[in-house]
């Protein structure tokens, strides 16, 4: 073993006793569900279901995201197979459950999946030794797979002992992170031999990954790409639908600390022409709500909130509604007439434009879009997204969506086009070989750890 994880490994065994004050503080914070911090001490209640288990860790809302597919179509694959998916953040282990547990009106606090006989969750043990350890004696999983950019060291060292076979898929590595692995590049090596299947997003990031493992990464696409659109509830969206009239609307999605202010700016600024514009405004993370709300008022725009009683108030005459809740960002897509997506104002690196545009919704975002570099270029091309670079441009965007139908259904039915065809052709690629390359880890029916 490399020094640098030599290192990991024992600095994770001396935190070990101050991480529970840690996590309680984040619980404190609603960062973390009180009721499953054992779970980050690899500690579970629940029994390790017979036959095959395929470990599935999606860290946050984004990489459970691009898991949905490809869990489905495990599941399809292989009728037989049980499936653990682990998460690391309050958000996607309640998106999880209502995606998958079939209750995406009201998950429960504790983020918990309804029971069911193939799918279980469990929030992602911390990467200490010992609680790693632990997390798999006890579930026995016969394959692992990490999704996006999850290197966890000691977790990675229990599985080669353990000789059980992984997987990194939809694999991302950033120049900078890139850049950072360089410095310790035979840790990197050695982390990353741990796994049988390194798949990329990206050609650039297949590239870079190459570098370090010193062996050929390919890229067969995205996952994200091969989502189907986004849910919404068809009796709540022809209410709001109903509500709204013939008022105009726009939306800033999966916004970010830093962004909000400049959001509500440019919508000050377009509202001058379009004194009923409404703007839907849905945090990245939902529990910031209510300081959004604070925010908006404080700027003179007072705000609806939807949570908690999923209600937007009797009056729909206000001009923002804050949408903060979980997994309805298709509803609020199809409500509004084009899309701003956040974490792209600041240097976050972008959220995902194609959920707004498989809806036939124009989107624009801006400068920082890094994390999805390909599908930004495609929708650019293609003249269904346009890039901002501050709230005056973002205010003009709005303008030209409200104002000139001929082009926002051009450039909607343009972004249709770029997420329709990839799903249909390079993205529908990327699930089929990922899946193919997961099934061949898994052991025959009959062969398993269980």
């Amino acid at each position: 073993m490399t020094l640098a994880l030599t290192l990991w490994r024992a600095g994770g065994a001396l935190a070990a006793p101050l991480l529970p004050l840690w996590l309680a503080r984040r619980a404190r914070r609603g960062k973390e569900f009180p009721a499953r911090l054992g779970e980050r001490r690899g500690i579970t209640g629940l029994d390790r279901p017979r036959g095959t288990l395929l470990w599935l860790h999606a860290a946050s809302v984004g990489e459970s995201l691009s898991a949905l597919p490809l869990i489905e179509a495990l599941r399809r694959a292989r009728p037989g197979l049980s499936v653990l998916v682990t998460s690391g953040t309050v958000t996607s282990a309640r998106l999880l459950a209502s995606r998958l547990g079939g209750t995406a009106a009201a998950p429960d606090t504790s983020g918990a999946m309804p029971a069911s006989p193939w799918l279980t969750h469990q929030v992602a043990p911390l990467d200490v030794p010992a609680w790693a350890s632990r997390f798999l004696d006890h579930w026995r999983p016969d394959a692992a797979v990490f999704v996006e950019s999850e290197i966890w060291p000691a977790m990675l060292a229990a599985l080669r002992a353990r000789k059980v076979p992984s997987a990194l898929v939809n694999a991302r590595l950033s120049a900078r992170s890139a850049a950072r692995w360089a410095w310790a590049r035979a840790a990197a090596r050695e982390a990353l031999d741990t796994f049988e299947v390194i798949l990329a997003q990206t050609g650039a990031d297949a590239d870079r990954l190459s570098a370090l493992t010193g062996w050929p990464v390919t890229s067969p696409g995205n996952l994200k790409n091969a989502a189907p659109p986004l849910p919404a509830d068809a009796v709540e969206l022809a209410r709001l639908q109903a509500l709204l009239g013939d008022r105009p609307a726009w939306v800033a999605a999966s916004t970010h600390p830093g962004e909000e202010e400049r959001v509500l700016a440019a919508h000050a600024i377009a509202c001058a022409d379009r004194p009923d514009l409404l703007l839907i405004l849905a945090p990245r993370h939902p529990e910031r709500g209510e300081a959004v709300a604070a925010l908006a008022a404080r700027d003179g725009h007072p705000a609806a909130r939807r949570a908690p009683r999923r209600s937007l108030g009797q009056d729909p005459s206000g001009p923002v509604w804050v949408a903060d809740t979980l997994g309805e960002l298709g509803l609020w897509y199809r409500l509004a007439r084009g899309a701003f997506l956040g974490g792209s104002l600041v240097p976050h690196g972008g959220q995902n434009p194609l959920e707004p545009a498989r809806l036939g919704r124009p989107v624009a975002f801006g400068p920082h879009t890094a994390n999805f570099a390909e599908v930004t270029t495609s929708l650019l091309a293609a003249g269904a997204a346009t890039r901002v670079a501050d709230e005056a441009a973002l205010a003009s965007w709005v303008e030209k969506l409200i104002s000139n139908g001929n082009w926002a259904a051009k450039a909607g039915a343009a972004g249709a086009m770029v997420a329709g065809g990839g799903t249909a052709g390079r993205e529908t690629a990327a699930l089929d070989q990922t899946l193919a390359a997961l099934l061949r880890l898994l052991p025959e029916e009959g062969c398993t750890a269980g």
